[in-house]
């Protein structure tokens, strides 16, 4: 069972470094006016984040970044469509996503250069820890998970705001994090501990088995049979007696945080809210519908309940290996059947009625949703920029520009921030980096992006080398 709560030291700790971090220059709003975090727009306006990682990679000129006036080597073969709201044209792929364009946000000039030719992996790391890994070959970062690593975005924002009730506090879901044989890499907490890991909901099933979420098992959410809520309450006590008894054994493992965390594990499950957000019966078979009846649509869905049942952090990975076929983003090959077919009727009806439904249910105001994938893909079709064989069709990694989609928590809506230039291969304005991203959904959950941590050598760092974009704020 996972735990969640930091040890009181490690508050003391936290909180005297995130008063000396929030002297840190934001973005300037105008001339030379710097403001405090607290002043400035955005500030703590999420009580939740959903995270779409869209691993894999997805073609920005391909969904919500089209560009017409081009050679026909980099022309998107879909057409464009108008979408709501004009200067937000996006592909025939999304045309429910073209009906909520007025609640949305487009970052069109992400970008980045990375170490050496980035593979899924280490494109991962950089966008979900804010740091590049520390061994980068030429090719890629392939190496597993270690506790050393840094944290994922998510553990670090329920350690420093944690849930004040009996749900789990950072869940990921439908499958890990995966590049060939490396799973779960940027998907942990790292050299905070595994107490602020997420909760991590992988029903079986293969990629292709879009009932998976039909299957979810909560056993560790629920009592054991021959355990009643009583005789748990009475084993708690017991412990709580040899503690108070044994003063040396408290002391030794007061640093540790052991009573809250076990506290809290108890609370998660004698409550059941944790294991009733898992209910997708509850929901009206039209809903489910419209959210599509897929691996991703229902995970949009679970995304939702778990807001509703007060989650802070729920992070939905796209449900593909990132190097894969099939609705897998990593189109080398294959990609005008492959988006048309298999990608984008998942994500489409998905993410649309996501945002519309946290909308209808007053969630959206207060919850920030991000869709981004770790890099976008070549504008040049058939051009092999990571030593991938692609064909006439396909397209190659491209961390130089990609999209970002932000929507909620007091984010402009119907709003393009930047720009690529005309082929979608370079920022034309405002560029911005991973760190950036990150930067802004820590300003957004209230925590100062330059708080220091310490790493699992007690050495301090950084949550993050960069500032927030204000301007996505209203």
């Amino acid at each position: 069972m996972n735990a969640f709560l930091p040890s009181r030291r490690d508050w003391l700790r936290y909180s005297g470094a995130s008063l000396l971090s929030l002297g840190f220059l934001p973005r300037r709003l105008s001339g030379n006016a710097v403001l405090s975090p607290a002043e400035a727009p955005g500030w703590n306006q999420a009580k939740n984040v959903i995270l779409i990682f869209l691993q894999g990679g997805p073609s920005h000129l391909d969904l919500w970044d089209p560009k017409e006036d081009v050679l026909e080597d980099v022309r998107s073969v879909f057409k464009t469509i108008p979408s709501k709201v004009p200067g937000m044209e996006v592909t025939e792929l999304l045309p429910r996503l073209a009906q909520v364009t007025d609640k949305l946000c487009f970052i069109r000039s992400m970008s980045y250069t990375p170490e050496g030719l980035f593979n899924h992996t280490a494109a991962h790391y950089q966008m979900l820890t804010g740091y590049t890994a520390d061994k980068v070959s030429p090719s890629g970062q392939l190496e597993p998970p270690s506790p050393k690593d840094f944290p994922t975005a998510g553990s670090h924002i329920i350690r420093m705001r944690p849930v004040q009730e009996a749900v789990l506090p950072f869940v990921m879901l439908p499958r890990p994090l995966q590049e060939s044989n490396v799973i779960g890499k940027a998907g942990t907490a790292g050299y905070l501990g595994r107490a602020f890991d997420p909760y991590t909901v992988y029903p079986t099933g293969n990629d292709l088995d879009m009932t998976k979420m039909d299957r979810i098992q909560v056993e560790d959410l629920q009592l054991r049979g021959e355990l009643s809520p009583q005789r748990l309450r009475r084993r708690a006590r017991l412990r709580q007696d040899i503690h108070r008894l044994n003063p040396d054994l408290a002391a030794a493992v007061q640093d540790s945080g052991l009573e809250a965390y076990t506290e809290q594990a108890l609370d998660l499950v004698l409550s059941g809210k944790a294991r009733k957000a898992f209910s997708l019966e509850e929901e009206t078979d039209a809903l489910r519908d419209r959210y599509g009846r897929n691996t991703f649509g229902q995970s949009c869905l679970l995304a939702r309940r778990f807001v509703e049942a007060g989650t802070r952090f729920v992070q939905v990975n796209w449900p593909k290996v990132a190097n894969s076929d099939r609705h897998s983003w990593d189109c080398h090959k294959d990609l005008p059947k492959r988006m048309k077919d298999d990608a984008a009727p998942l994500l489409d009806p998905g993410l649309a009625t996501l945002i519309e439904d946290l909308d209808q249910r007053d969630l959206l105001q207060h919850t920030l949703v991000v869709a981004v994938g770790e890099f976008g893909r070549s504008p040049r079709k058939g051009l092999s920029t990571s030593g991938n064989d692609n064909d006439n069709q396909g397209r190659d990694h491209w961390p130089y520009c990609f999209t970002a989609v932000v929507a909620g928590a007091g984010t402009k809506k119907g709003f393009v921030y930047g720009a690529s230039d005309a082929t979608g291969s370079a920022p034309l304005k405002d560029p911005v980096h991973p760190t950036e991203l990150l930067a802004t959904i820590y300003h957004a959950v209230g925590i100062a992006p330059q708080t220091m941590v310490f790493n699992h050598l007690n050495q301090p760092r950084e949550l993050v080398k960069g500032e927030p974009v204000l301007d996505l704020f209203a």
